[in-house]
């Protein structure tokens, strides 16, 4: 028995296959821009001073560990960390790229801070100590409060 050609079961078959191939190929795509988007955050990184490259991998580390749904990228060259959504929520400034005594943490409008009608968005961060870590910790966890 001669057919026409393939049928609809089989057809169906086929299409799902195409879209699951294009699912991931997506994935790839996203899974390939998020490990350069963390390399550029390394690189920026190993470009700075020794002193403010300590103090960035410490806020990394802390992003990482208290907010793993943030994502690591950089902003106007600055390591980053964008929320689902794409929007940067905390930054790190380094004191000698516009030649400040200081380097700072920084949030965008994303995070949520909010205290009051009046709040911080920038931290000068000049060490890493107990007193500091802690800090940071409790920023980043308000920062990120709802941004599962």
């Amino acid at each position: 028995m001669a057919t026409d050609g393939f049928s609809a079961t089989e057809k169906a078959a086929m299409k799902q296959r195409a879209a699951e191939l294009r699912a991931e190929a997506k994935q790839q795509k996203a899974a390939d821009r998020a490990a350069a988007d963390l390399q550029s955050v390394l690189d920026a990184h190993s470009a700075m001073t020794e002193s403010e490259r300590l103090l960035a991998e410490n806020l990394h580390a802390i992003v990482l560990e208290q907010a793993p749904q943030l994502l690591p990228k950089t902003w106007y060259g600055f390591p980053s960390y964008a929320g689902p959504d794409g929007k940067i929520v905390v930054f790190f400034q380094p004191g000698a790229k516009f030649g400040t005594r200081y380097s700072t943490v920084g949030f965008q409008d994303s995070a949520t801070l909010d205290e009051g009608s009046l709040w911080a968005t920038s931290f000068a961060y000049t060490a890493i100590d107990d007193d500091s870590t802690a800090r940071l910790v409790a920023l980043i966890r308000q920062a990120t409060q709802g941004a599962e």
